[in-house]
């Protein structure tokens, strides 16, 4: 998967995403869902497990299978 395609992707995180620390969030890509790393983009942002979150970044020649996310909005 290139960089470009990953970016913009929305998921669900699985394992909370915080400073500090690497989360987890799943993403549907070749037709199937895969689990992926995952830091808050801003360095800032915690994400908590179940909420929805996009892809800002990702640098897999940097940090392997790793994105880089922020929260969506609820819905209104």
């Amino acid at each position: 998967m290139d960089d470009d395609s990953m970016t913009g992707m929305v998921g669900t995180v699985t394992g909370t995403v915080r400073p500090g620390a690497v989360g987890e969030v799943m993403l549907a890509i070749r037709g199937g869902v895969e689990a992926f790393y995952a830091k808050p983009y801003d360095g800032e942002e915690v994400i908590p497990v179940g909420a929805r979150c996009a892809v800002v970044d990702y640098r897999p020649h940097e940090a392997s299978r790793t994105v880089f996310v922020t929260a969506m909005p609820d819905a209104v």
